[in-house]
């Protein structure tokens, strides 16, 4: 008996030092974090400089903007949002974090634990190291020219057109009806995107595809973001992995093989390797710059979000601005409709010259940003300079794209959509360069000149084709959250042919 107790009291001891120790080591980081830190001079919660708790708990919640938008509401241009990461919301901290390497100035690496990899582990333009990314980006650069998308113009019109009749029959068999235009403006992009990417239609439009792909984008955005739970904390993995529902692994898995197939079918298929889509133009490069089977497929994911869900995204953001603001939409359907005695007559050159529709999808992309978030950057050892400030080494560095586009300091009346900011000198007094909804620097997105073409087509043929209204049960839908992506609401509209 005396044994056993001893042993017992040894076994309590023992538990009470350990949990005394864990205490006091997390107390002393905690402190480190808060009062010591070369990042403790920087404004913010104390809770969050001593714990990443608080951003991966609005990530998950999906407010991440909100939180993080309050924090410099409160703080100023620059807060720290973890014990190791900083968010800026001023222009001029795009060319400290992103901009292209110069004396004394590394190009900084982007955060793993942000990104995660890739589906099948393989590098891909978003993810790849320096050298990969450069060599991503000499194979498809090409691809993204303002030269390639005119040789592609009529198949982008092609696919614009099949929206435009498929509205149109939709109106014509019920006249009265309610159209989600979230849904049919995605469908529109990943036709886009899917014949671009692998030389042949994926029938969304014309009703012959698999819907599913689509849903699945979002939901891959969805699962990565509960996944970098467990990369910002590993010992949570199990628990992350728990979190995910089996519906969403399932669903992320389908988006990959559905990229998968798709390629293998291009590159294995008949199609002749000249034609001028994505995989035909890589494939006609010289060895040194050829991409493995697996890079492929995972760089075909990349394209089918990024050239997709997000254009779709600032499209939607867009309609919901113009049909909220009657007096705006009267200016771009004048604009529209004055411009182009046909609809025909539309095409890339010529919408390239509009003013006031040009302005709209700035302001749109402005105050709606497809992605609101920001993209944080790893310091090097050596530290950076970022708005005059030197950032101590390995620090993650981000500007949000929300708070920096709904700054008063940055633009007046942040939170009214007036595309009249965009031309005239009326708001000649707003930072422009804060306005980077494509990124900056060398790793800004490769897909710029396609997203504003596809935007450009789709709303110059809609506005010119119909008459739209927003629905009741759509009022308000702007309020969404955010994961990575906006979680967007359905658009709500009825539509009437133009007289």
């Amino acid at each position: 008996m005396l044994l056993q107790s001893a042993s017992r009291l040894i076994h309590e001891h023992y538990i009470s030092v350990i949990a005394t120790s864990v205490i006091l080591v997390l107390v002393s980081r905690a402190y480190y974090h808060v009062f010591i830190s070369p990042l403790s001079k920087y404004p913010g919660p104390k809770f969050a400089a001593s714990s990443r708790i608080p951003q991966l708990y609005h990530t998950f919640k999906g407010d991440l903007i909100e939180w993080v938008s309050g924090l410099h509401a409160a703080h100023g241009d620059v807060v720290r949002i973890a014990p190791d990461e900083l968010s800026y919301s001023t222009g001029e901290a795009w060319k400290g974090i992103y901009g292209h390497a110069s004396a004394g100035k590394p190009v900084t690496d982007k955060d793993s634990r942000f990104y995660g990899p890739s589906f099948n582990g393989a590098a891909d333009i978003i993810r790849g190291n320096g050298p990969d990314h450069s060599r991503f980006r000499r194979n498809f650069s090409h691809a993204f020219s303002d030269r390639a998308l005119r040789e592609q113009q009529s198949l982008i019109l092609g696919y614009v057109d099949s929206l435009v009749h498929s509205l149109h029959r939709t109106i014509k068999e019920e006249p009265n009806a309610k159209i989600n235009m979230v849904r049919m403006l995605n469908l529109t992009t990943f036709d886009i995107m899917g014949d671009l990417t692998f030389g042949d239609s994926l029938g969304l439009l014309a009703g012959t595809g698999n819907l599913n792909w689509v849903s699945a984008v979002f939901v891959s955005m969805k699962t990565n973001a509960l996944r970098r739970l467990a990369r910002y904390v590993p010992w949570t993995a199990p628990i992350a992995q728990r979190l995910i529902p089996k519906e969403l692994k399932q669903q992320s898995v389908a988006h990959y093989k559905a990229s998968q197939e798709r390629v293998d079918k291009r590159i294995d298929g008949n199609h002749t390797l000249q034609k001028p889509d994505i995989w035909g133009i890589v494939m006609s490069q010289k060895d040194d710059l050829r991409l493995s089977r697996r890079e492929m497929y995972a760089n075909s994911q990349v394209f089918m979000v990024a050239g997709t869900e997000t254009t779709a995204t600032a499209l939607s953001g867009l309609l919901y601005q113009l049909l909220s603001t009657p007096e705006k939409m009267r200016m771009i359907v004048k604009e529209v409709r004055e411009t182009f005695e046909k609809d025909s007559n539309i095409d890339m050159r010529s919408l390239e010259r509009m003013p006031y529709l040009n302005a709209c999808i700035e302001e749109g992309l402005r105050i709606y940003p497809p992605v609101p978030v920001g993209l944080p950057r790893i310091a090097p050892d050596q530290g950076l300079l970022v708005c005059g400030e030197h950032v101590p080494g390995k620090t993650a560095l981000s500007v949000n794209h929300w708070a920096t586009y709904h700054n008063a300091q940055n633009f007046r009346h942040p939170h009214q959509f007036i595309p009249e900011r965009w031309i005239g000198d009326d708001f000649a007094t707003d930072n422009k360069t804060a306005f980077q909804p494509f990124s900056f620097g060398p790793r800004n997105c490769l897909g710029k000149n396609l997203a504003y073409h596809e935007m450009r087509l789709i709303l110059a043929k809609v506005l010119y084709n119909f008459e739209l209204s927003l629905l009741p049960e759509s009022i308000g839908s702007e309020k969404q959250k955010t994961f990575f992506l906006w979680e967007k609401n359905d658009l709500m509209v009825q539509l009437k042919a133009r007289e």
